[in-house]
């Protein structure tokens, strides 16, 4: 009897141990494997100078439907990244005369609501429909006077130096990045995400993220 209750025993406790080992397996993530989950960019830099902090940069335009469809899982991916990681994104300049990418920009050089701006130009070109995928200079700059700025201002800082100036530093970072669609994720300035969905994109992302973090790779 005591032999049966000792084999007993035994045979449970090497089965919570493989179920232990099984849910740790399933838990820890999966290693990243360069050329797989990513390409390592040849003397590539950050596209902004957040000192102390790895940054992941979403490569996109407002007229891509997949970065539209993207945005709700950024939206929801974000607030898990750390404080040590700075999100930022950059419009695709791939034409330097590109509307709806020097609107980013002029956005941001007139302190209108970043967060606001960003959805709402989604919202009207994918949903309402209210802006076409090829916008005018002059649509844009209309659109923007909601958020409390003229058109005439608007239309103004999208064709000033500052915003000519990031366009071509947007364009030299997507060229320099290997950038070849869109929405395409960059991390540390270094490393270029490859992913077959998007949840992918964003979990490779953030890993190697943390794993820069931890040590030199």
């Amino acid at each position: 009897m005591n032999t049966i209750r000792r084999t007993t025993f035994a045979f449970l406790a090497a089965l919570a141990l493989m179920f232990a080992a099984t849910a740790s397996a399933q838990s820890a993530p999966n290693a990243l494997v360069e050329g797989r989950d990513y390409v390592v960019i040849p003397d590539g830099i950050p596209f902004t100078n957040a000192k102390g902090k790895t940054e992941i940069a979403e490569v996109f335009g407002y007229w891509c439907h997949h970065c539209n469809n993207f945005q709700p899982l950024v939206d929801k991916w974000k607030p898990t990244l750390p404080s040590t990681v700075n999100f930022v994104y950059v419009p695709a300049a791939f034409d330097p005369q590109d509307p709806y990418a020097r609107a980013y920009f002029a956005a941001r050089q007139l302190r209108l609501p970043a967060d606001k701006v960003h959805h709402d130009l989604f919202r009207a070109i994918h949903t309402e429909r209210s802006l076409p995928m090829n916008a005018s200079e002059n649509e844009l700059a209309q659109f923007h006077t909601r958020y409390g700025v003229s058109a005439d201002k608007f239309l103004a800082t999208m064709n000033s130096k500052p915003v000519a100036t990031q366009m071509v530093w947007a364009n030299q970072f997507a060229q320099t990045s290997g950038v070849e669609g869109t929405p395409t994720l960059i991390v540390a300035g270094k490393y270029r995400i490859y992913a077959a969905t998007h949840q992918d994109a964003l979990r490779i992302a953030a890993q190697l993220a943390a794993q820069l973090q931890s040590g030199p790779r």
